[in-house]
């Protein structure tokens, strides 16, 4: 394991990975995922022939540290150190929240060369019902009361629409204790969303600071409102490229994505 030390003290846990040569791909994972716990490591083997890949725990996750108070800011600074680290440019992808943290790692000017971004989950019109306008306070509070379990509930019924079902059967499977282990952080994640959930079109001017050539994808079998707010975002973002991956859902294939990267990053 390596480590950088972000600008607030943090220590942000990372793993460089190249089998070949080429340039900083920097891999920003969404909720509840880390370097060990996630599509970001296959994915990471699949562009190591091509470019130098670093993956990393977002903090509070894995084996980084999660000094309080927390803000976005915090984590856009986190990528920032890694930046650093991996020469003082790089590629970032980010999935999900890490797509939105991308985006705002991009729009505060960090130097990176090119940003591509998968299903940033925004709620943009009536397709699903709104993200209540409590859902981050019940977040707090269910971590508050020592309550991870229900946390992880609430973000996976209300914040991404699992079936109650499934939700169930979750919590018989053997990753439902990791999950615990990081349900903290799906307030970090719910704080990237703040005013995108409720169902109402994007707001006007959300992503212009942003600079960089983007690539925004989504996944041919996603429902329709993810596609809806992924198509609404790549209108939203300068010059943004609008890419579907067809056959491919929210839970999208590394060995399905890794193709589209290599060729974005090295055109």
């Amino acid at each position: 394991m390596s480590t950088v030390t972000s600008q607030d003290g943090t220590t942000i846990a990372y793993t460089r990975t190249r089998t070949g040569s080429g340039p900083a791909v920097i891999l920003v994972d969404g909720a509840m995922c880390h370097r060990e716990f996630g599509p970001a490591k296959p994915l990471a083997a699949e562009l190591a022939a091509h470019f130098t890949v670093y993956t990393y725990d977002r903090r509070g996750r894995g084996e980084s540290g999660d000094t309080a108070p927390f803000s976005v800011a915090r984590e856009v600074e986190d990528i920032a150190a890694l930046i650093k680290e991996a020469g003082g440019t790089a590629h970032v992808y980010g999935i999900s929240s890490g797509a939105a943290l991308a985006l705002e790692a991009a729009k505060a000017g960090l130097p990176i060369t090119k940003l591509a971004v998968y299903e940033f989950p925004l709620v943009v019109d009536d397709t699903r019902p709104p993200v209540p306008a409590d859902y981050g306070e019940r977040l707090e509070k269910a971590i508050a009361d020592g309550r991870p379990g229900t946390a992880i509930k609430t973000f996976m019924r209300e914040g991404v629409r699992v079936p109650a079902p499934v939700v169930f059967m979750m919590q018989f499977m053997p990753a439902w204790p990791k999950l615990k282990k990081v349900a903290p952080t799906l307030r970090y994640d719910a704080a990237l969303f703040d005013g995108l959930h409720d169902g109402t079109p994007l707001p006007e001017g959300r992503w212009a600071g942003v600079s960089v050539p983007t690539l925004v994808m989504d996944g041919g079998k996603s429902p329709a409102w993810i596609r809806n707010g992924v198509a609404a975002l790549a209108k939203a973002v300068p010059g943004a490229e609008h890419r579907t991956i067809e056959g491919q859902t929210h839970m999208l294939k590394p060995k399905a994505v890794a193709p589209v990267l290599i060729e974005y990053f090295t055109d």
